[in-house]
């Protein structure tokens, strides 16, 4: 197989641990974004936590998972990202850890005041996160200014424009839509009941802000409009996205919530399609020099390299997988509140 098949492969695999990562982490931090507004007690707060509690941290198992993909796939464009966007990405890091170490504490404590300042630190981490990955993909969209070395000549303020910033909010929105169908579903009662105009709030939010992105992508981003033009085919994406966005509330108005949450899923995953598509042939897309980008063949690594590599993911991928199903069949049903429980 020639280094080109290799490459284009290991983009598709890239774009397969992505969708993971955003639909199954995606309501994860939602759940954290919503976690002040819609828990009125410390028993609610505990049920929202716990919601999540079993299995949060698998979820981010496919972050890793990518990361490590894109070190051994595209190495130059692992280090285009990682040192040129290295303040954005330390404050990713910061508001991921500090999430985790929120959702391990807050158990831990009894006093009040610790427990406010974990919940605090659990809605911080959950929204910066968020509100920075919906950021990198405006940035994505638009190209980064580059050097002939494919370095990052930018700063970190000119990555926080007007479109990346409104991508970013579609982001904290979407997910936290996406965090409280899932929340809608794992509790019951009158909490549950709680959650329902919550989750047309969310809803309606969304709605503008991707109505309104959509728009702003297509005058600004000319590239993802002509990738749809180039191959017809891929019009099925953009449609089943709005219909997915359609059935959201047609679906929590007959109250079939698992519907909902379905669509949900797929209007994330969409999302991630269409962004891979705009991106495509591009990893990093240069806005000074269209000659000075990042492409899947100019920043990937030997051929030798990526067919290893493939037959390595071709035995962790199912592993990954199998795991995720395991943790999710055994941790299903409604959120019991134990001795145990944060």
């Amino acid at each position: 197989m020639s280094r080109n098949s290799l490459a284009n492969i290991w983009f598709l695999l890239l774009a397969v641990l992505l969708t993971g990562y955003a639909i199954l982490d995606g309501f994860d931090l939602g759940v954290g974004i919503l976690h002040p507004f819609v828990a009125r007690n410390n028993t609610e707060r505990r049920l929202v936590m716990n919601s999540i509690g079993p299995i949060w941290d698998g979820n981010e198992v496919w972050l890793v998972t990518f990361g490590g993909a894109l070190f051994a796939a595209f190495p130059e464009a692992y280090a285009t990202v990682f040192s040129g966007f290295y303040l954005p990405l330390m404050l990713l890091l910061f508001a991921l850890i500090l999430r985790a170490v929120s959702l391990e504490f807050r158990g831990k404590v009894t006093s009040n005041a610790w427990r406010h300042l974990w919940d605090s630190a659990f809605f911080l981490g959950s929204c910066l996160a968020t509100f920075l990955f919906g950021v990198a993909v405006g940035n994505m969209m638009l190209g980064v200014p580059l050097d002939p070395h494919h370095e990052y000549i930018g700063t970190f303020l000119s990555l926080l424009n007007p479109y990346s910033i409104v991508v970013g909010l579609l982001g904290v929105f979407a997910f936290a839509l996406h965090g409280s169908i899932f929340l809608y579903l794992k509790t019951e009662g009158d909490f549950q009941q709680h959650l329902r105009p919550v989750m047309w709030r969310m809803y309606f939010v969304f709605a503008a802000l991707f109505v309104v992105v959509t728009l702003w992508t297509t005058f600004t981003v000319p590239r993802a409009v002509e990738t749809l033009h180039a191959h017809p085919w891929l019009w099925v994406v953009p449609i089943l996205n709005v219909l997915a966005v359609l059935n959201i509330p047609r679906a929590i108005s007959k109250g079939i919530e698992g519907y909902a949450f379905i669509s949900s899923s797929c209007v994330i995953a969409a999302f991630v399609v269409l962004f891979i598509t705009a991106l495509f042939p591009f990893l990093v897309p240069a806005s000074n020099d269209i000659s000075n980008s990042l492409t899947i063949l100019n920043a990937s690594s030997s051929e030798k390299t990526l067919g290893i590599m493939l037959l390595i993911a071709l035995i962790g991928m199912p592993c990954v997988i199998a795991y995720s199903a395991v943790i999710y069949w055994t941790f299903r049903g409604k959120v019991k509140l134990e001795e145990t429980s944060y």
